[in-house]
């Protein structure tokens, strides 16, 4: 018995000697597996998406480029017109034909509604650019309207296309005058984008006036143009690749224009400033 209590302690110790390192092993294992498992969830993790409207950092060269610039034309002061144009195009460094873009701070008070300005006006040499125009007549009108260059025509049907299915694939919305009953049901869907006709911008021809007429000035380029909440008015005037001889043309008659439907409650300037920009560019203050 003695023998056997002696050899007791050194069996049990090595029959337990491969258990305890099974042990061990199965604990380390146990430990490594969420590691791999965290790694997974890792990888198949989303990644975060881009907020959009926000661009990309502008690298060190070009801010130092265009701080430079804004200190300089705001060193400078309004400028002529020909000098500002002349400026613009110096400015360029996009790759596609930008906008040539006119801002023009009024003088009004937008909270009264007989101050607000609106109109249009075709421009000496256009805007460069296409615009799809949408007629609503009915008649003979409809093959003037067609012959005359515009993309989508139509009376009861066209009206019902967009209140059915949200057409809106025009940028120019024209009505001759005995189609506005059937156009007003559409106030809500085409006021807040712009697109409602309205006397006020010639988009209403009436009974009289010649619809052809009316569809190949905008097809042609004129522009609409009406005040904002903030009292401004905001409007493209051509293309950078345009003349330089052609986009002063342009700014100049768009200017006048506005500066003629001034409206009779406006006391003192009317026109406060004048902006001229490109699409990737900084503005140019007119002296106008």
């Amino acid at each position: 018995m003695a023998k056997d209590k002696e050899q007791e302690p050194v069996t049990t110790g090595v029959e337990s000697a491969p258990a305890a390192l099974s042990a061990v092993v199965a604990d380390a294992t146990a430990g490594a597996a969420p590691a791999v498992s965290k790694k997974a969830d890792i990888a198949e993790a989303p990644q975060a998406k881009k907020k959009p409207g926000i661009p990309p950092r502008r690298g060190k060269k070009l801010r130092n480029h265009l701080k430079n610039v804004i200190k300089k034309l705001h060193d400078a002061g309004p400028i002529g017109v020909k000098q500002a144009v002349a400026e613009l195009k110096k400015l360029k460094r996009a790759k596609f034909d930008e906008t040539i873009e006119i801002h023009i701070n009024l003088g009004i008070d937008p909270t009264q509604s007989d101050q607000m300005v609106r109109g249009a006006i075709p421009l000496p040499h256009g805007i460069g650019k296409s615009v799809r125009v949408a007629v609503f007549c009915q008649g003979d009108n409809v093959e003037k309207a067609k012959a005359a260059g515009a993309d989508v025509v139509g009376g009861a049907d066209l009206v019902e296309k967009i209140q059915k299915q949200n057409f809106l694939e025009f940028d120019v919305a024209l009505a001759a005058q005995d189609m506005m009953g059937m156009v007003s049901r559409l106030g809500k869907v085409l006021g807040p984008r712009g697109l409602m006709p309205t006397p006020k911008a010639g988009t209403v021809v009436p009974a009289n006036g010649d619809l052809a007429a009316v569809v190949r000035e905008f097809k042609a380029g004129k522009v609409e143009y009406r005040s904002d909440k903030t009292g401004q008015i905001h409007a493209g005037v051509g293309k950078m690749s345009f003349d330089e001889q052609k986009i002063v043309e342009n700014i100049n008659a768009f200017v006048e224009q506005v500066r003629s439907v001034k409206p009779s409650g406006v006391k003192g300037n009317f026109i406060n400033g004048v902006v001229l920009s490109a699409t990737m560019s900084p503005g140019i203050r007119l002296s106008v």
